[in-house]
């Protein structure tokens, strides 16, 4: 294995190029994060996106599609039936989930609650799906009060707990975290128990950087654990560590912007000499911008990533293989504040490899997990099928 043979894959939380045929299930007819971002700002300015292909992928305004791109360039439609983070990206490493994650539109049922508080001593607030910075506008002040955990979900299958710092520390927020993780199981399994502390005060809440989760681990081995296995340190940037629940992952880096991330990836690239795999997770556009229905936000966002994408491919050597994908979508512009059931894009370089080439609509995101798994010469996953001669030649 040669010892510059290095492959960073990073997902851009949230960005999908397109409905995909059973978007009507989900009540995402029509979303495109992409496009409908770009028609409701007047374009998008991403020149070194549109140089690897992006322009190719989709009709975006502002990226016309490159007569010449540097990189390759397709989409990738989700096989498992999921639009959640944990689904996305597991499937992204190699495992398809057979059904998905519990959600819960109505708030979690009574056999959950009722033993959640006995446990942990104290009544709940919210149980219902909610914005988690509008719930603690909401039910914030109530919370200082009563000094009961603010309980919330989403689209996503996610438990989600808030509290002030002053009122429930942060490490006793994390152990009630770990006594929902416990009782989460089985039919009610969901993919994310999640820390969500808060400061500030009723009028000024803010939520503070020290938000945790509690993963359930992959079912199956992924790519990542084959290529520790193997000897190939898998560096987590971003919140892969936790969507993993460290299964896999070597070493982390937890972020609190895309900015940080791109940082860490590039400080990664200029570290490691050896064969590695950087994965990291690109938040802030689902985050602060999808979920929120912000896409002058969003526009902003992918501007700025775009602009540091030079940095990224600087920092490669030939031989490298950078990957950029996305985990489901989230269109700003929709009336839903909710994940969208989307084709993800698919972006990859190498310095020193092919050009051009068009990679077609990919069956499943497993299809990264068998590149990754060709490239640094792992067991494949039990689905996905390898683009690397595409890419690499």
């Amino acid at each position: 294995m040669p010892r510059t043979k290095r492959a960073a894959l990073i997902v851009l939380d949230g960005i999908g190029v397109g409905e995909l045929p059973d978007a009507g299930r989900f009540g995402d007819e029509g979303s495109n994060t992409l496009r409908n971002t770009a028609l409701a700002v007047g374009g998008l300015t991403l020149p070194n996106l549109g140089r690897l292909g992006l322009g190719r992928v989709l009709d975006l305004p502002g990226v016309p599609p490159s007569p010449s791109p540097v990189g390759c360039f397709g989409r990738m439609a989700e096989q498992a039936a999921g639009k959640d983070t944990t689904t996305g990206h597991w499937e992204i490493a190699g495992v398809i989930l057979e059904r998905p994650f519990p959600v819960y539109p109505d708030g979690f049922p009574p056999e959950i609650i009722d033993a959640f508080t006995e446990a942990i001593g104290r009544g709940v607030l919210g149980n219902k799906p909610a914005s988690g910075t509008a719930i603690i506008e909401e039910l914030g002040e109530e919370h200082m009060r009563t000094g009961k955990p603010i309980v919330y979900t989403s689209a996503d299958s996610v438990f989600q707990i808030a509290a002030h710092e002053d009122i429930i520390p942060v490490d006793e927020l994390y152990r009630i975290c770990e006594v929902a993780r416990g009782i989460l199981t089985g039919e009610h399994a969901v993919g994310r128990v999640i820390a969500r502390p808060f400061a500030g005060t009723p009028g000024g809440f803010y939520r503070t950087p020290r938000r945790k989760d509690f993963s359930l681990t992959p079912p199956r081995p992924t790519v990542l654990d084959r290529l520790v296995a193997a000897g190939v340190p898998v560096y987590s940037v971003g919140k892969i560590e936790d969507i993993f629940a460290w299964q896999g992952i070597s070493a982390g880096q937890r972020t609190k912007s895309n900015m940080e991330t791109v940082d860490g990836v590039i400080a990664r690239l200029k570290e490691e000499t050896g064969p590695c795999l950087i994965f990291a997770n690109c938040i802030d556009f689902d985050m602060l911008y999808g979920h929120r229905n912000d896409p002058e936000g969003m526009a902003k966002a992918l501007a700025e990533f775009d602009a540091r994408l030079p940095e990224v491919m600087a920092s490669l050597a030939p031989g490298d293989l950078l990957i950029l994908v996305g985990d489901h979508g989230n269109d700003p512009t929709t009336p839903s504040t909710d994940h969208s059931r989307e084709y993800t894009p698919l972006l990859c370089y190498s310095p020193g490899g092919r050009t051009g080439v068009d990679l077609g609509t990919r069956a499943t995101f497993a299809d990264v997990a068998a590149t990754l798994a060709e490239y640094f010469g792992v067991q494949p996953p039990e689905s996905g099928t390898s683009f690397l001669r595409d890419v690499m030649g």
